[in-house]
């Protein structure tokens, strides 16, 4: 499970217990927060879609699913790209909350790592990006606003494949009906990155709708995998081509 631009792990924060027991919940940090809080920012989509590829080599020898939120969902889509291309094993599932479907060019959804302090915190307000704490509190803005911006830069310099094949995986996206970044018609787009489109599931609230509604939602991706495992996964197909 990949967190938005901004966060960590902690937007997952009790997830774990809406699966089953013998289900693993990987939650990673996206280097300068969390759990490796030490490790320098990355600013370059694909730099750090290599560094979770590495970080999940060692899980990618059993069935998996990706689900990702807003920031996430972009990690999550490049680090399926990435799999398919090298050839290696596949998600059962990629889940995509809060992230629209690839459109334009590079900078199509937004400029607000140009922003500045002031502005961007102003942003963060109007959208409900982040609790109002952090951005009323200056000491506390000054150690989590450089984090913003390096997630802002990474996700609004991101170059959009051009002419991508649809990926052989089954899709789902999730969305809030109050979302003021994403729309619907943004959202339903996946269907055509992927040859198998498993529908949009809509819910009360905004942009962190995913906060109040995790039960529905873990119940939602629980039955999608209980169906794709009736026929063999990606995964499988590789394997038996090895």
């Amino acid at each position: 499970m990949f967190h938005h631009a901004g966060g960590s792990h902690l937007l997952y924060r009790g997830w774990a217990a809406e699966f089953p027991d013998d289900w693993e919940i990987c939650l990673f940090d996206a280097p300068g927060r969390g759990q490796v809080q030490a490790l320098p920012l990355i600013q370059g989509c694909a730099e750090l879609v290599e560094y979770f590829n590495g970080a999940l080599a060692p899980w990618l020898d059993r069935p998996f699913a990706f689900f990702g939120h807003s920031m996430g969902g972009l990690i999550a889509y490049e680090l399926t790209r990435t799999l398919v291309r090298k050839g290696g094993p596949l998600p059962c599932l990629l889940g995509i909350s809060s992230y629209g479907a690839p459109c334009g060019e590079a900078g199509a959804d937004g400029t607000r790592h140009l922003l500045s302090d002031d502005e961007l915190r102003d942003w963060l307000r109007h959208t409900g990006g982040c609790p109002p704490k952090l951005l009323d509190d200056d000491a506390v803005w000054r150690k989590f606003g450089p984090v913003f911006r390096s997630d802002f830069t990474l996700v609004d310099t991101w170059p959009p494949p051009r002419d991508a094949a649809p990926l052989p995986v089954p899709v789902v996206a999730f969305g809030g009906h109050d979302d003021a970044l994403v729309s619907a018609d943004r959202l339903l787009a996946w269907a055509a990155h992927t040859n198998d489109f498993r529908g949009l599931d809509m819910y009360e609230g905004s942009h962190f709708y995913l906060t109040d509604h995790r039960r529905s939602i873990a119940g939602r991706i629980m039955d999608l995998l209980s169906r794709t495992s009736r026929t063999p996964p990606p995964w499988q197909d590789f394997a038996g081509q090895a």
